[in-house]
């Protein structure tokens, strides 16, 4: 077979691996990507964009029936599930195709099918039988992940849905069961919700999004049960019995006592897998550990001159996580010197209503840690934006070194926190202290100046509540 070589060849074309092929063809080097559905990975296709504009939709028809509250009148308000899906679709087929023109643009070759490492430098990529050979000094691995499944409790795609089948609803169900309450979870449980499905939310856990800050998750979870959503945690559904059009789950509280709940629809959303399987790795000394590949810096992985990124090389399962693993990879594999990403200054966001985001520790793994602290909190009741776009629940709050002034993290839940926390980011990766945080100028009138109440607020020096 002959073999057609190149410098790198990206194996998975997500976030992580388009990303990670413009940087290499930037920096002068031969390359090529692999892909074996639709370029952009599932974020673009059927995770964190098409989310979005279903929430969007979501966000819209809840506001058009608090009309009143702003002086407006609105009648005979509805959706055509069809017409929402369809948006959100063309958003995420629109992303798609601008993500084929920047490969394009920087001259990356686009390879169809399922790639085969086989050792060596070497890889095979089968497409409809056909096999092609390809070679390459350096191969990247960012082939994502997919939907966790628990066993008894398998989604079949009609009644036990994935994300996948709940972005594309044939109609909106009228009730529905959510196993997990992650950023999935309470998206999509957000979402159906908004749009008038009974939403009950199961979390095995104390706590819902458990990688939250307590106080936030439950200042999020107060919001969730005064809009009538349904939250069940420490319990499990220990069986789903599908019937011909719902679903009736046994759930199972920590005491061991159960109850049945039936449904229209299930979603599982507890969690992910990276897709390690049918790559070849068994052709190298590339190891696997629970469900993903063992990278050790920047990428690197057993295998000399073979490396991974994003979400099959492990947590967090973040598309921006995923973009800036594949910058520094290839970045060290150019023989520059970047730095190795601190995982503690990504942030997370969820896009339900209301919004939660946050970076670094939380208030109780800062003090596992051994930190003295001093924390800060402003609520949005006290902010005159918040007030004026009648959005006044929220929270703001940071977690401080008290010995040196150092931001540990900071936790957001309310409107448009997930476009706020990125000023934090900014000043975790600078080093910033609260002086200079307090010495900050914010506009007015902006949610923004609930991050400086906030600082002002762990010293005891807030000034609007």
């Amino acid at each position: 077979m002959a073999e057609t070589s190149f410098d790198l060849i990206v194996v998975g074309s997500g976030p992580g691996g388009y990303v990670a092929a413009i940087r290499a063809a930037q920096l002068g080097m031969k390359t090529a990507i692999v892909e074996r559905d639709k370029l952009g990975g599932i974020c673009l296709n059927w995770g964190c964009i098409p989310t979005k504009a279903l929430l969007r939709t979501s966000e819209l028809y809840h506001t058009f029936h608090r009309a009143k509250e702003y002086g407006l009148s609105a009648e005979k308000i509805g959706f055509d599930t069809e017409a929402v899906v369809k948006r959100s679709r063309a958003v995420s087929k629109q992303l798609n195709q601008g993500v084929g023109h920047l490969l394009k643009k920087n001259k990356v070759t686009v390879i169809e099918g399922e790639a085969q490492l086989k050792g060596g430098g070497k890889l095979e990529v089968t497409k409809d039988g056909k096999t092609g050979g390809y070679s390459a000094k350096h191969i990247v691995i960012a082939t994502g992940a997919r939907p966790r499944v628990l066993p008894g409790l398998e989604p079949d795609k009609k009644l036990i849905w994935t994300y996948f089948e709940a972005m594309v609803p044939e109609k909106m169900p009228k009730s529905l069961l959510v196993m997990g309450s992650g950023a999935i979870g309470i998206e999509f449980a957000s979402f159906f919700h908004m749009m008038g499905a009974d939403v009950t939310v199961v979390e095995i856990l104390p706590q819902i999004l458990p990688v939250e800050d307590e106080e936030i998750a439950a200042h999020a979870k107060k919001q969730f049960d005064k809009q009538g959503l349904k939250i069940r945690t420490k319990t499990k559904v220990a069986k789903l019995e599908k019937k011909a059009d719902s679903v009736t789950a046994t759930l199972e509280g920590e005491d061991g006592k159960t109850e049945q709940l039936t449904v229209d629809r299930v979603i599982s959303a507890v969690g992910v897998v990276g897709n390690v399987e049918k790559l070849g790795l068994e052709n190298t000394k590339v190891k696997t550990e629970r469900g993903t590949i063992v990278t050790h810096g920047l990428g690197k992985t057993d295998e000399p001159g073979v490396y991974a990124i994003g979400d099959v090389a492990g947590p967090p399962m973040l598309a921006h996580k995923a973009s800036h693993e594949g910058v520094l990879c290839v970045e060290a594999i150019a023989g520059q010197h970047p730095h190795e990403m601190d995982k503690l200054k990504i942030p997370g966001c969820t896009y339900c209503t209301p919004q939660v985001a946050s970076v670094g520790l939380t208030e109780k793994k800062a003090k596992e840690a051994g930190y003295d602290v001093k924390v800060g909190r402003f609520p949005f009741i006290g902010n005159g934006k918040a007030i004026a776009l009648g959005e006044p629940e929220g929270l703001v709050k940071t977690v401080f070194d008290a010995k040196t002034g150092q931001l540990l993290g900071a936790h957001m839940v309310g409107a448009e926190v997930t476009e706020l926390i990125q000023g934090y980011v900014v000043a975790m990766t600078l080093e910033t202290t609260e002086q200079d945080l307090m010495h900050t100028v914010f506009p007015h009138p902006t949610l923004s100046e609930m991050m400086h109440e906030s600082v002002l607020a762990a010293y005891g020096r807030a000034i609007h509540y």
